[in-house]
């Protein structure tokens, strides 16, 4: 494997391990004979230390050399996905989640860093594209993975997790340039400005209610169509599939009428979508719902980075938009869970309200000519 083609497979190990739990959580259940409220908690359990942990550990990773750290976040993450196959107990497995997260924490900004050192500045753009593509790639397949693996044994999803990991371990990697990657890095402080909160909290709000949500859609697919391990995890990919597929109309969207329009569209057809999901006893109209909102998560995302970009801020503001979303990814297994056992269709309406919340916020406050990205 060649380094390059290792830094951009390694985009894909995070969102892949963070998304595999999300078509087996009956299965985790049943196991370690605990609710399936508690069972959906293994996606905060692996996404909050992420996003805590990566405030910080870009900074700490470059300090200590980048790839040695890359290697060793390799080698954690592996001996855990191992450990977390064969742990007895949930508090374990749990453990071994959270550790998971903090591994992944310490390869995603500084594989980032590499590839932007490696590329021309002309190219930058289409090389994060393409790391972003394998991320995409990595939170779709998980769930159809882990579904498969779920069908005999769910523990040789994670198996096969460490197998990718120990090999990314021993695969090369270009060499650190000094500090930073020959990237200056600024303080944290001085990426916290009302821009880029309001960017991190519309992000953290929009995921939390959207990308946050396969474990409810899964747990919905189980109760209300009693599809298997395996469907449902094929029915999970329609979000992931959906936006990979849309993501070069939605820039050339933000592209022709503008950010705040776009993002304004991406809210309200979300919310929508979302609702729709627990409300409708088809499932044909859940999964393109889903799908749906897999679109309008694009549409989203190409706004918020548009505005960051365009001039309130560069890869630090990146930084606290990117750990306020994820952070609102932990957040959805504890907000919307024990409501959708209360009611289905008052679960995903209460995901479809918080998003329709953001209309007002975008049209009031949202910053009028940010310059989209090319």
């Amino acid at each position: 494997m060649s380094s390059r083609i290792a830094l951009y497979v390694g985009g894909l190990l995070g969102p892949f391990g963070g998304g595999i739990v999300a078509a087996m959580l009956p299965e985790l259940s049943a196991d370690f004979a605990v609710s399936p409220s508690l069972a959906a908690t293994t996606t905060t359990t692996y996404l909050l230390p992420f996003a805590l942990v990566m405030l910080v550990s870009g900074s700490l990773g470059e300090r200590w050399g980048s790839s040695r750290t890359i290697r060793a976040a390799y080698v954690l993450y592996a001996v855990v996905a191992v450990l977390g196959a064969i742990a007895p107990w949930f508090w374990l497995f749990q453990l071994t989640r959270a550790l998971q997260g903090v591994a992944n924490a310490f390869t995603t900004p500084l594989l980032l860093a590499k590839i932007a050192a490696g590329t021309p500045r002309e190219r930058l753009g289409r090389a994060m594209g393409a790391y972003g593509a394998m991320q995409a790639i990595g939170q779709t397949t998980a769930p159809l993975v882990g579904g498969l693996a779920a069908e005999s044994a769910w523990q040789f999803a994670f198996v096969g997790v460490a197998a990718v990991a120990a090999l990314l371990a021993v695969s090369p990697l270009p060499p650190d340039s000094g500090p930073a990657d020959g990237r200056g890095s600024r303080p944290l402080r001085e990426a916290w400005t009302p821009v880029v909160l309001l960017c991190g909290g519309i992000a953290g709000i929009a995921w939390m209610c959207s990308a946050g949500l396969p474990f409810l859609v899964s747990f919905r697919l189980d109760d209300a169509f009693a599809l298997g391990p395996t469907a449902r995890g094929l029915a999970l990919t329609a979000y992931g599939i959906a936006g990979v597929l849309g993501a070069r109309l939605t820039g050339s969207a933000v592209d022709r009428f503008g950010v705040r329009a776009m993002l304004f569209t991406g809210v309200a057809a979300a919310a929508v979508s979302v609702a729709l999901i627990g409300s409708i006893d088809s499932l044909p109209v859940v999964v393109l719902a889903w799908a749906a909102a897999g679109v309008c998560g694009q549409l989203i995302l190409v706004a918020v980075h548009s505005t960051v970009l365009g001039g309130v801020g560069g890869g630090g503001a990146i930084s606290v938009v990117t750990a306020w979303r994820f952070l609102g990814m932990s957040a959805a297994p504890a907000v919307f869970t024990g409501l959708y056992y209360w009611d289905s269709a008052l679960g995903f309406g209460l995901a479809g309200l918080l998003l329709a919340l953001l209309i007002p916020v975008v049209a009031i406050w949202w910053p009028r000519r940010p310059r989209a990205a090319g």
